[in-house]
Order: C-alpha cells, then structure tokens, then sequence
C-alpha cells in the first residue's frame, strides 16, 4: 500500500508490505462507488463525482439491506415499541459519530477505506485484528443470506403447490437443504469465482426497491390486517433488565455502514468532514425511519410471536407477500458476491502480506488460489445455513463484530488520532474528544462480549 505523507502511524514496514501488494483489497467499496487515485494532492481538491445528495443514498443503500427482517424479533426481544426506539436513538448518537470519526481520520491519514484508515491510524495488531474482522463479518453474513433464500423459498413453493403448511413439505423438491443448494450451486456459486464484480454494480438499485417495498408491505398488512389473524400477546416491558442487550446485535447488523462509508466520503465532490456529519446523518435518519416502521408494525402484528424472520410470519398464499420474497430472493442472489468478494479480497491482502510476494508474481498462482478460496468458502458457508435454523441465531453472532465496526475501531482510531497530535497543552475539547473515544471502545466491547456469550451460551447451545 502506497503511504500517504499525511499517516499518523507509519509502521507498516514491520510487515514487509510492498507497494505493489497494496491493491490489497479495496474492499468493500460500494459497487456505485467510482474514486480517484489515492495521492497525497488529492484530497480535499474536490476530485471526487458524488454529490452531497448522492452520498447519502449510497450510504443509506449501504445500510439498509436483508437485517430488517429481524427488527420486528428485536423489537419483541427488547420487550416492546418504547424500549426498542429508546435503544435505537441511544445507539444512533453513536452510529453517526463513529462515521464522523472515520472520515476525519481517513482526511488526517491519507488512506481511502476503513482497513486502511486502522492500520495507519492504529498500528499493525488493530489493522489485523480489523482485516480478520471483515473476513468473519463478511462469511457469517453469506451464511444468513443462504438461510433467508430458504425461509423464502419454503413459503413460495408452498403456495405454488398449494400444500398446507402444516402438513410440511412430502416431496423431495420441496425440501429446505435441496433448495438452498440448487439455488446456491446453480446461481450464487457462478457469480462468485469472477475476480472482479463490476458488473454487480447495478444491483445495489434492486435492493433499495426491495428493501422498501418490504417495509411498505408490513406497514400496510399492520394497518390493514388479515382477517383470519389471531390476536396476539403484545411485550410492553423487557422480561428483564438484560433481555434489552439482546436487540442490540440486530441494531448493530443493520446499521453497520461504516466499513464501506470511508471510500463512499472520499468518493465526494467535496470530502469535507462538516459536509458528511450532514451526509450521514440525513442517512442514518432515512435508515432509523425504515427500520422503525418494520420493527413496530411486524412487531405489533405477530407480537411475541413473530418469527426471527418477520416474513416466515405471513401465510404463503399472501401474494403481496410473495413478491416481497421474490425481491429479498433477489437481493440476497446478488448481495452474497459482493460480500464473498470482500472477504476473499482480504484473506488475499493477508496472504500476499506474509508471503511477500507482489500482484504481479503471483497471476497464475492467483487464480488457482482464488478458485480454491471460493468453493471452500462457498460449500462452508452452504453448509453452516442447511443446519442452522433461522437468521437470528446468525446475526446475534455477527451483530457484535459489527459493533466493533461502528464503537470499537472508530473509537481506536479518535484516540490514537488525537493522542498523535502535538500539543503544548491539552484543550477541554481535546480531553472530550478522548474522553468519548474511550466510551466508544467501552461501549461497543460490552456489545461485543454480551452478545457473543449470549449467543454462545444460549442461541448456539439451545
């Protein structure tokens, strides 16, 4: 990777990181995301294409996706409508300052994504300890796009045989490991092995008019309910203190944006770190009211009832319910690539790491390595979702790492930011500004550590 003369941690040579290995995964970029060249001239002289307006629908896209399915059971575990807003505004607060954080860092070390913004502002140990973050991150979320293309699958070949429900699927075809495997081998698998994914740059607009017409649809099935629904039991209070954690991983899943945020703000007509505190928060907005509107209706509509995956929740023979399946099928189809992408793209980064050997070298090996990464990854990912049940137990798994993403790393990053600065005295700012950077990592540990045990000893164990 390519030093900018601005890095605040220049350490890299402790890895013996060529400058021909730092194509090291651009990773997670969003797929309509174009950026210029990373040079030191660069930032700030407004070279960028995406306007303000343009900024905060991609990080809104980046943020929005197949997690909503599991706000109304987050909502119904946090122990209702109050408790669960009360959560989200909190966590908010520190959603939108971790993706200040992370623009105002990536302005004072030169660097274009959130990898890269760690291991310049934070050192060797955080920038690995992010990279394998990514790679976990990006593998538990392909393992809940499989089992959403099952729930999905299962209700839309139950009403197209018009089987009841409660009999259960008699045929072969219609078992739930066949079709997520002949979906995944026939379809996910090809789109996955190409080096490059240039052309799933369109698919981000699929999932934005997805996304919203599956909010739209339980909204409208809230207000007009079906007539053969049974009144519920409605949560108003949490069984206990602690069952409010237990909303927090879905929470984070959702609104985890941030690794993709730093090339999306460096991708600005003008990259100002002002000018994106407005960005993000008209976005985190957008994405509060989406993820707001499905918790409490699907929430209110099945009470505690309600499925991990609120759609399993609604009778197969519901057809405005059945396209919404159809575009979240369609979503996942096209999301499971990106994501595999991104965390092929850093193992490789690691590999050419400590291998020591350039992009250049390494063509041929790279393609048969790449070869070899993708089935393994993909027939591990396939087969972890034919033996887990639902979504949640996935993402109570993954929703910590990604409150690594949004508290930890941004807060290890203010702090080395700051603490790098040479002062004669420290202001009160400078000491408010360590002072949160500290919470931040606090924070998202204790995230980190409850959901993992919780959903260690009592999701994975269960």
């Amino acid at each position: 990777m390519a030093q900018g003369t601005g890095s605040i941690n220049s350490d890299y040579k402790d890895w013996e990181w060529s400058d021909d290995a730092g194509e090291r995964a651009r990773l997670l970029q969003s797929p309509s995301v174009e950026t210029v060249p990373k040079n030191s001239e660069s930032q700030g002289n407004g070279l960028g294409s995406t306007s303000a307006l343009g900024a905060v629908f991609i990080v809104v896209n980046a943020a929005l996706g197949a997690g909503l399915l599991n706000f109304p059971a987050a909502f119904s575990m946090a122990g209702g409508v109050a408790a669960g807003i009360t959560l989200q505004m909190c966590m908010l607060i520190f959603i939108i300052g971790g993706l200040v954080i992370l623009a105002y860092c990536s302005q004072a070390s030169n660097e274009r994504t959130y990898q890269e913004v760690v291991w310049a502002v934070c050192g060797k140990v955080p920038g690995v300890l992010c990279e394998v973050a990514i790679a976990v991150y990006t593998f538990g979320t392909c393992i809940a796009f499989l089992i959403i293309i099952g729930d999905q699958e299962d209700k839309i070949i139950a009403a197209l045989v018009k089987e009841p429900e409660e009999v259960g699927s008699s045929h072969w075809y219609m078992d739930r490991k066949f079709t997520i495997s002949i979906t995944a081998f026939l379809l996910i698998l090809p789109l996955s092995i190409p080096k490059e994914i240039g052309f799933q740059k369109y698919a981000s607009s699929l999932s934005v008019i997805g996304t919203w017409y599956v909010t739209a649809v339980i909204i409208i099935k809230y207000i007009w309910p079906d007539k053969e629904l049974v009144p519920v039991e409605i949560p108003t209070s949490p069984s206990t203190w602690t069952a409010v954690f237990n909303a927090m991983p879905t929470i984070c899943f959702g609104f985890q944006c941030h690794v993709s945020s730093v090339p999306v703000f460096n991708s600005m007509k003008q990259p100002e770190v002002k000018t994106w505190g407005a960005v993000v928060t008209a976005a985190m907005v957008i994405a509060l009211f989406v993820y707001t509107g499905t918790g409490i209706c699907g929430f209110l509509t099945f009470g505690a009832g309600v499925e991990q995956d609120v759609l399993m929740s609604y009778p197969s023979n519901d057809i405005p319910v059945a396209l919404a399946r159809a575009f979240i099928i369609l979503c996942v189809l096209t999301s499971y690539p990106i994501l595999h992408f991104c965390g092929r793209a850093v193992l490789e980064g690691l590999w050419l790491r400590y291998s020591g050997i350039t992009v250049e070298e390494d063509v041929v090996r790279e393609r048969r390595r790449r070869l070899l990464q993708t089935i393994s990854w993909f027939l591990l990912t396939l087969l972890l979702a034919l033996f887990i049940p639902d979504i949640g137990k996935v993402i109570s798994v993954i929703g910590g790492l990604a409150a690594c993403f949004i508290f930890v790393f941004p807060g290890l990053c203010l702090i080395q930011a700051k603490l790098s600065e040479i002062q004669e005295t420290r202001a009160i700012s400078w000491w408010a500004q360590v002072s949160y950077g500290v919470f931040m990592v606090t924070l998202g540990a204790f995230i980190f550590g409850q959901t993992t045990a919780n959903a260690i000893f009592v999701d994975l164990t269960a």
